[in-house]
């Protein structure tokens, strides 16, 4: 027997951004370089960009069709305190990031986040924090060489300094 499904607060206004967005992405695609020929610099984010209009088109024509679902509330339901607090940390990472740098921010992001959502002991979350950093770190700056905000650690010195040890 199919089940109802029924349609959330929020969920058409988010619908309706999503193709909003989506038309936004399109126009942004052609304007690389138009629609020329396939080969062209924006073929791909130009057919990227229409899948995901399309795409969009077709779930808020289809979520305007659903019932509205009763006794769900939209802070409760949809948008818990939790999300909140999340966000108000990634919005604090996002500001320290500049003054920080990379290295500060991420581990104090990783660790108020992780002791937040994981609530394990403060050794706990330190390791899983510190391993985390470590492995971003190396594949991002050293494999990938991707320039992150410095701040106030010197990493440039450090970096140079264990190659120099390496080099003997």
């Amino acid at each position: 027997m199919p089940r109802t499904v029924y349609r959330r607060p929020g969920e058409r206004v988010f619908c309706f951004l999503l193709v909003v967005f989506s038309v936004y992405l399109f126009w942004q695609a052609y304007g690389i370089s138009g629609f020329s020929e396939l080969s062209s610099p924006g073929a791909f984010p130009l057919a990227t960009s229409a899948t995901m209009l399309l795409a969009a088109c077709v779930v808020f024509v289809n979520t305007l069709k659903l019932p509205e679902a009763e006794g769900v509330r939209f802070f409760y339901h949809c948008f818990p305190p939790i999300v909140g607090i999340v966000m108000a940390l990634i919005l604090i990472f996002a500001i320290m990031l500049e003054s920080l740098g990379f290295i500060l921010s991420s581990f104090f992001f990783l660790f108020v986040g992780i002791q937040f959502l994981y609530q394990k002991s403060v050794l706990t979350t330190l390791s899983i924090t510190v391993l985390s950093l470590v492995v971003v770190y190396i594949i991002f700056r050293l494999v990938f060489q991707v320039v992150l905000p410095e701040g106030i650690v010197p990493e440039r010195e450090i970096l140079a300094a264990i190659e120099q040890f390496w080099r003997g």
